[in-house]
């Protein structure tokens, strides 16, 4: 079963349009979705969450959004890049409030995660740093039974400590076979290590959604001159940069001549040469 079904589900804006985006996140899975400012992430989340009417078919955990928005959200934990509490609120009262508000929520899983992220229980929200706001946001999301979590932009302006704290708690979810990630970042590094699956968004239009293993197996980088670089055989390069020395090519491994010296390429790689040639 697919966590999440998406079928060419498109948005138009004045200046921007999202086009017939296709993309399954099996269970028990993280997709990593990755793009530059103004690629469309934050509208694919919206459309998603339900936020944002558009065209085309999405199916959450096997129900439509539209038709059976309310339930989703039962089943879904939800992590924006501003955490929205009420600021004069603490982690309390967010407690009393959300145990009205989830059926399934969990009182014991909340003051565990506050206890493990060193929250503090009566200090007011607005009185929370960057780092403390997303933790308690993340806390919640995790606190009411939710089998798929839907982060946008999550470790987002945090410190590397706290950065691995949040990631540490995504792979503990995940160590359910039932629980499935979304997660917008444009911190690709932390994608490379958490997700299973990588999408990226480029100017409105999905280039491509792989597994990440396959992914980093299917491509090398290759350090030539130009010149060698034309010679390989069409399809080949997907991908380059010139630089002062030659360029740097994201290459078919399996379609470079015998003994062309590559490397493994990093996904932060696959996703900067694929988008300077705006290939699928």
């Amino acid at each position: 079963m697919n966590a999440l079904e998406m079928s060419g589900v498109g948005k138009r804006y004045k200046g921007f349009a999202l086009e017939n985006v296709n993309l399954a996140l099996p269970e028990g899975c993280i997709l990593g979705l990755i793009g530059e400012n103004g690629a469309g992430k934050t509208t694919l989340i919206k459309l998603l969450l339900g936020m944002a009417q558009g065209k085309g078919e999405i199916r959450v955990l096997g129900r439509n959004i539209r038709r059976e928005g309310a339930a989703i959200r039962q089943e879904t934990g939800v992590v924006l890049d501003e955490a929205c509490f009420p600021e004069g609120l603490d982690a309390l009262q967010v407690n009393r409030v959300l145990r009205d508000t989830y059926t399934h929520w969990r009182e014991d899983e909340f003051f565990r995660l506050l206890k493990r992220l060193s929250l503090p229980e009566r200090k007011p929200f607005k009185e929370f740093s960057r780092g403390m706001k997303m933790k308690l946001a993340i806390a919640a999301a995790l606190s009411h039974e939710a089998k798929l979590l839907i982060l946008d932009e999550p470790t987002g302006g945090l410190d590397p400590i706290v950065r691995d704290e949040i990631l540490d708690l995504f792979y503990d979810f995940t160590r359910d076979a039932g629980h499935s990630i979304l997660i917008s970042s444009h911190i690709v590094t932390d994608l490379e290590k958490l997700c299973d699956y990588v999408a990226f968004l480029h100017q409105g239009r999905l280039l491509f959604l792989e597994e990440k293993d396959a992914l980093l197996e299917r491509y090398g980088v290759v350090r030539c001159s130009k010149a060698e670089c034309a010679a390989f055989a069409p399809g080949t390069v997907r991908g380059m940069r010139e630089g002062a020395y030659g360029v740097e090519a994201l290459c078919e491994r399996a379609l470079l001549p015998r003994g062309v010296a590559c490397t493994r390429p990093s996904v932060e790689d696959v996703i900067v040469l694929t988008a300077k040639e705006g290939l699928k």
